[in-house]
């Protein structure tokens, strides 16, 4: 089984470690193409590119001034414990057993703006670097063109036949990818609440549902689409009543 999930904006770079662990980022190459193009920006075009205050454009633009290869775990952090976004609650990779963390190593890929994809141990320096920005790379007039085909060929080297490929990413991240162009088939679960008498999909509730699908699938070894559909962490139940498409399934609480 192979999980794509988003990266988070909020990061946290002080908590203590758990494991000694750690791995490189296979497009570390690319990260710092892309960091040459960054680098060049200033802190206002940074915040005009993206959307940012100046706080966080003056912040943004430090790091990138900082970025620097190679990568070690003195400047820098594995990937899970530096995110702090509402999957990475869900997930709560701190509480994960370090025999556990290496099963997640072959499972889990983050994807990424800056490097593409990440393994959760794979280290990373601090970045901001949305997949929808509009960065213009050589003749890559944005992300999107920049990563689609490397990212979805090196899956393709991971994905065996038959292998489960479970999104759990957001769609800005996962259009990143080309599905069609996948090995195997996408399973994108689909988490609603009720609210109002309807059913929705409340963003927040949605991203810690999605970190949480990912620490089930970890723990109860899961392997099957019948053991994705066992999902049942915060409240959350499949409902074959709501699912309207095999390939997203919905669960409701």
């Amino acid at each position: 089984m192979k999980i794509v999930i988003s990266p988070a904006k909020t990061l946290d770079l002080e908590t203590k470690l758990p494991v000694k662990e750690f791995s490189q980022p296979i497009f570390l190459e690319e990260a710092q193409k892309l960091n040459t193009v960054l680098k060049k920006k200033k802190p206002k075009a940074l915040s005009e590119l993206m959307g940012i205050s100046d706080n966080l454009a003056q912040l943004n633009w430090e790091r990138n001034q900082a970025f620097s290869i190679p990568f070690s775990p003195d400047n820098a952090r594995p990937a899970v414990y530096a995110f702090k976004g509402d999957v990475y609650q869900g997930l709560d990779a701190y509480s994960i057993a370090p025999e556990k963390m290496m099963k997640l190593q072959e499972q889990l890929r983050i994807l990424s703006g800056l490097y593409g994809i990440l393994k959760p141990l794979d280290l990373m320096q601090p970045y901001r670097l949305e997949m929808g920005t509009s960065l213009k790379v050589g003749r890559k007039k944005n992300l999107y063109e920049f990563w689609k085909k490397q990212l979805t060929d090196y899956l393709n080297t991971e994905l065996q036949e038959g292998e489960l490929f479970i999104n759990l990413a957001s769609n800005e991240y996962f259009n990143a990818l080309d599905p069609k162009a996948l090995n195997v088939p996408v399973i994108t679960p689909i988490f609603k609440d009720w609210k109002n008498d309807n059913l929705k999909v409340i963003s927040f509730y949605a991203k810690k549902a999605r970190g949480s699908m990912v620490r089930y699938l970890l723990e109860s070894n899961a392997q099957s689409l019948e053991d994705v559909l066992g999902f049942d962490r915060d409240g959350y139940l499949f409902s074959k009543e709501h699912t309207l498409r095999e390939d997203q399934p919905v669960f409701i609480r």
